[in-house]
């Protein structure tokens, strides 16, 4: 009898709970953020620590560069799961969004548990790439005199090129067009079209030619190649 009536009380709610998760995603990869959000809001006050729903709420965030709320979320999933490595990394983005957004000495005190956030994304992922794009990106950007590091940025990108040799390219690229090294820029992004021979190559490549080597001949030679 009780289960019954456990059944006929909160089976309602449940189907209710599912029905706006199901909604919540459909809008969410029709890229309509803002309708998911109210759905996956709806699902949170039954399931309140429903791990994907929380992750697409930080994801929604993200995309709306609603850095603080975004990692809200984030902290959450990492408390809820702590040994899942992408939680790390997408907190440790948001947060080095955040720090982009307020003072420099907030910034500076938020840049350790960024760094921190994605290395513990690698320890519990060895293989995690996107984390140590994260970690290339905040030594090449933190002043020297807080820890930023050329040495320490080439060395995730050679991490990253025993992993995936487009992405060390890219990230070699990064480092060289970063400290205005173009013509060596030029040779890696080079090297990573040939392999990567994608959108995102092609992009990087293009964009140094137009605008950082002032040279539209080899552009356009490029996208004519691209296009073709």
């Amino acid at each position: 009898m009780k289960q019954l009536l456990f059944v006929l009380l909160f089976m309602p709610l449940l189907i209710w709970s599912q029905s706006n998760f199901e909604k919540g995603e459909k809008f969410f990869h029709a890229k309509k953020f803002e309708e998911a959000k109210v759905a996956f809001e709806e699902v949170l006050k039954t399931k309140p620590s429903d791990l994907k729903t929380i992750e697409y709420l930080g994801d929604i965030a993200s995309h709306d560069k609603l850095w603080e709320k975004a990692v809200g979320y984030y902290k959450k999933l990492k408390e809820l799961k702590p040994a899942e490595a992408n939680y790390y990394f997408k907190y440790g983005g948001a947060l080095g969004m955040r720090a982009s957004e307020v003072n420099k000495f907030k910034a500076l005190a938020l840049a350790t548990e960024v760094r921190e956030s994605f290395e513990k994304a690698i320890e519990l992922n060895p293989k995690h790439i996107q984390a140590r794009w994260g970690l290339v990106e905040y030594y090449l950007h933190l002043p020297g005199i807080f820890g930023g590091s050329e040495s320490k940025a080439i060395s995730y990108s050679n991490e990253l090129m025993q992993l995936s040799p487009v992405d060390g390219y890219l990230s070699r690229g990064k480092i060289e067009e970063y400290f205005k090294r173009f013509s060596s820029a030029e040779k890696y992004y080079i090297k990573a079209n040939e392999i990567g021979k994608s959108k995102t190559t092609f992009q990087k490549l293009y964009n140094l030619y137009l605008n950082k080597l002032k040279d539209p001949k080899k552009a356009r030679e490029l996208k004519q190649k691209f296009e073709s």
